[in-house]
């Protein structure tokens, strides 16, 4: 959060900061300073094992301005250094530690992605692309009937009932949006009525119920192929194989969109594409 002062008046604004170099790291115990346990796997205690280290006391101490405001004074004047303000214009931060090792195509055949975050960036990727892709010029869009949407969640393994995750109005929110934008009706509905109530639903709302039973979705993300090292892990007939064509899973919890019609429609799109399917 940074505040800015202009013409006598004081606004402020939500900035995005990327710091690409490693200014911190989380330092992991020396194997042989715990030989008791070494084969008992690795465990940690996340509230004091994983602490980022920063910078050492000594060297706050040689620089005089960090001396006197502490440790955050150097990470607040990295944050305004990529800003390009003053340190004392940073109100606040929310802080994302990441690794900052780059991704790489690797092996001998330069066949893997060695990388973190593969799930689900892999698939962000390629959906955006394919959207891109597929309207690339005016005379693709000229038949369109339907409207092609790609839905990217923040949160997903630490849960997705954060206000920008997949448990949230967001998407509902831009359903509406985009079905009120087809009709002349102002009104938007953006959350189920309760039954009990007795009202004339509007056009963009009854609408914008059509438009999400006549919609098709693919819940797309990355499946577990058949580890080399481990391959007692998978079931026999459950073991999808490295080149051997896109996943359709399935989940007896019903925790995917996937059933008897949508996996019939997905193999039956694969198979005009020629796209192997396991």
């Amino acid at each position: 959060m940074i505040r800015e002062e202009k013409g006598g008046s004081v606004s402020y604004s939500h900035r995005l900061v990327r710091i690409e170099e490693p200014i911190m790291r989380v330092p992991t115990l020396a194997i042989h300073l715990d030989s008791r346990g070494v084969n008992d796997g690795f465990k940690v205690n996340t509230q004091n094992h994983l602490l980022p280290v920063l910078a050492t006391s000594v060297k706050v101490e040689l620089n005089k301005e960090f001396a006197e405001n502490g440790h955050h004074a150097i990470l607040t004047q990295i944050i305004a250094t990529k800003l390009g303000c003053q340190p004392d214009q940073i109100c606040d931060f929310e802080l994302q530690a990441c690794d900052t090792q780059p991704s790489i195509v690797a092996g001998a055949a330069k066949e893997f992605i060695f990388s973190g975050r593969l799930d689900n960036l892999c698939m962000s990727f390629c959906s955006l692309k394919a959207l891109i892709d597929a309207t690339s010029s005016e005379s693709d869009l000229e038949n369109e009937s339907g409207v092609g949407m790609v839905a990217l969640f923040d949160h997903e393994e630490v849960g997705s009932n954060s206000a920008q995750g997949a448990g949230s109005p967001a998407m509902l929110d831009a359903l509406s949006r985009i079905t009120n934008s087809f009709t002349s009706d102002s009104k938007v509905f953006t959350a189920p009525l309760p039954v009990f109530f007795s009202v004339t639903l509007s056009d963009s709302y009854q609408m914008l119920i059509k438009a999400i039973q006549r919609s098709f979705l693919v819940s797309a993300d990355m499946a577990h192929a058949l580890h080399p090292n481990y391959m007692d892990k998978h079931e026999e007939n459950h073991q999808p194989k490295l080149h051997g064509g896109l996943v359709i899973k399935h989940n007896a919890n019903q925790r995917y969109a996937t059933n008897a019609v949508t996996s019939f429609i997905f193999r039956e799109i694969a198979m005009k594409h020629n796209i192997p399917i396991q």
